[in-house]
């Protein structure tokens, strides 16, 4: 089970369950054709995104296999909300999980998305003791696939023409991490800022 404190605060980030407040800027993003282009549902209503914010994407936790974990992504220094992200719990056995994320077009190009996203990578490794964590996208999302790259996961399989997504057959591009990857990347990061902090 995974039950993190709120809110998880990075850098210049802070990640929270969404609440009814959050309906009219979760929509303005939620709503457009080009933000949902390659998401697995198409433009929703304002009532569609109240309705979903009181239900699973207003979640806190985790407590078994097959909920998400959804999160509003809020600039720390504006309090304006900049996406949100979302962590699946997939299999207990195998302990696996996916990671997703959508960001407003006015907030993609910052880092935003990747700096929300390793949060994901740490509650799903650390919180839930996950081995393998895995991310699906269209691969002509070529954005997507650089913030997953910049977190180290790596391109792992192409499945071609598995699913008829929006009128037409599509593809699927699969990213990775296992959990030895992480800790490895992690001890690198943390030896990296050592030998800043000496070098300072």
């Amino acid at each position: 089970m995974l039950h993190p404190d709120y809110p998880i605060v990075t850098e210049r980030l802070l990640l929270r369950p969404a609440t009814a407040a959050d309906t009219d800027a979760m929509f303005a993003y939620k709503s457009q054709p080009d933000v949902c282009r390659y998401l697995p549902y198409e433009p929703m209503s304002r009532e569609t995104v109240a309705e979903r914010i009181a239900g699973v994407w207003g979640r806190t936790e985790l407590t078994e296999v097959g909920q998400g974990l959804y999160l509003c992504v809020e600039e720390k220094a504006s309090g304006r909300l900049l996406g949100d992200v979302v962590l699946f719990w997939r299999n207990a056995e195998n302990r696996t999980g996916e990671i997703g994320y959508v960001f407003s077009p006015d907030a993609v190009g910052h880092g935003y998305a990747t700096e929300a996203a390793s949060v994901l990578l740490r509650l799903g490794f650390e919180g839930l003791s996950l081995h393998r964590i895995i991310a699906n996208l269209d691969p002509r999302n070529h954005a997507s696939a650089r913030v997953l790259e910049r977190l180290g996961m790596r391109r792992e399989a192409l499945h071609l023409q598995d699913l008829w997504f929006k009128g037409e057959w599509g593809d699927t591009l699969i990213y990775a991490m296992l959990e030895q990857e992480w800790r490895g990347q992690s001890v690198r990061q943390l030896e990296s800022d050592s030998l800043t902090t000496s070098a300072d």
